[in-house]
Formats: structure tokens, C-alpha cells, sequence
């Protein structure tokens, strides 16, 4: 089962989570705020993707911003990134969908269609 964090105020998720309907994909909706993934299965998340560190990040985020981690990500360990990331939801970016094989972050229909369909 797919695994869907979302954040309900967030309208890029609102879409996502249309796609997902539309296209008839199973999934449990977790809320990214109230229950953050753990520390251990973002590093998890992370040894699935080929993807950098800064991927993971809501870049665009008031937390993110606060925090200045602009400057620090690059020099982040996995270990010190999925620590954050546990218990502060609002700093991965979102949504964050995952299976057993496969995640992704945000929204790009295609994307979607090429991993999730």
C-alpha cells in the first residue's frame, strides 16, 4: 500500500491527491504535520531514490527559510536531515508518496504518471 503524506492546506497536495483518485491508485493518506514519517523510515525513503538530500527539502517553506537550512543542506548527513525532517513534518516536501520500491516528492503529473499509474 502507497503511503500518501499530505498536508490538507496545501493545494499542490489537493491536486495530487485528485490525480491519485482519478486514476484509481490505492493509498493511505497520513497528514505530514501530525505524523512526520520517522527518522528511520526517511532514511529509508532516502536509500530508495537516487535523488540529493535538498530533494527531500520544502525549499520553499517558512520553516526551511527560518531555520536557514539554504546554507546548511549540503552539508547535512542522511542521519542529521531524517532526524529534522521527523519532528518538523513541515520540512519535507509535500506530498511525499512512497511504496515499497519508489518515492516521490511534490507534484508533477507526469512524474506521476510515469512512477505511480
Amino acid at each position: 500500500m502507497k503511503k500518501f503524506y499530505c498536508y490538507s492546506k496545501c493545494s499542490t497536495c489537493k491536486k495530487a491527491k485528485k490525480w491519485l483518485d482519478e486514476h484509481q491508485v490505492a493509498y493511505e493518506a497520513i497528514d505530514l504535520v501530525e505524523t512526520p514519517p520517522t527518522k528511520a523510515e526517511l532514511l529509508e525513503f532516502f536509500a530508495k531514490s537516487s535523488r540529493p538530500l535538498r530533494y527531500f527539502f520544502n525549499t520553499s517553506g517558512q520553516d526551511y527559510r527560518r531555520l536557514g537550512l539554504k546554507d546548511q543542506v549540503a552539508t547535512l548527513t542522511k542521519e542529521e536531515a531524517a532526524q529534522m525532517m521527523s519532528e518538523n513534518g513541515k520540512l519535507i516536501k509535500r506530498p511525499l508518496l512512497v511504496d515499497d520500491h519508489q518515492v516521490t516528492c511534490g507534484f508533477k503529473p507526469e512524474v506521476y504518471e510515469q512512477t505511480w499509474h
